[in-house]
């Protein structure tokens, strides 16, 4: 081969290259983005998950304390005092009554939109909490998660 023959094969090949560094790294700034974006719907997820579990274990904690609040006056549990709705508004007038309207007063500050209901019959005692968590799974249509603590007194 002569010298201007090798010379013309080194410009075609420099021609036919040009740009493809760039291409490279537009490939690896794609790669990038893509695993970011992951991490951070990863990183989403575990958040929904803690908020959920933090939920469930303030729920859970607050249904056993009006279990205990209805063990400690068993003969107004017994007797249907403490049966109360979701709706339900509690004045204060008795201890019944009292422990009604503290316990639904620390329902709302301690869940989202939390709220909660005691059925009794007889002995057998039926508390349910409900809360909004509208990402749930098992949250009902309107985005509400319940627990229910059943016991007998």
């Amino acid at each position: 081969m002569t010298r201007p023959l090798v010379n013309e094969m080194k410009a075609a090949s420099h021609r036919q290259q040009a740009g493809v560094g760039l291409v490279e790294v537009l490939v690896a700034v794609l790669v990038l983005s893509v695993g970011l974006l992951g991490m951070a719907g990863l990183q989403l997820s575990s958040m929904r998950a803690n908020a959920s579990a933090l939920a469930k274990t303030q729920a859970t904690t607050l249904a056993a304390d009006m279990l205990d609040r209805m063990r400690a006056n068993r003969a107004a549990a017994v007797a249907g005092d403490y049966d109360t709705g979701f709706a339900d508004a509690h004045s204060g007038s008795s201890v019944a009554e009292e422990d009604l309207a503290e316990w639904k007063v620390l329902l709302a500050r301690a869940l989202p939109e939390g709220e909660g209901e005691v059925i009794s019959n007889g002995a057998l005692v039926t508390v349910t909490v409900r809360w909004d968590e509208p990402w749930a799974d098992n949250a009902d249509g309107d985005g509400h998660v319940f627990v229910v603590a059943r016991s007998r007194l």
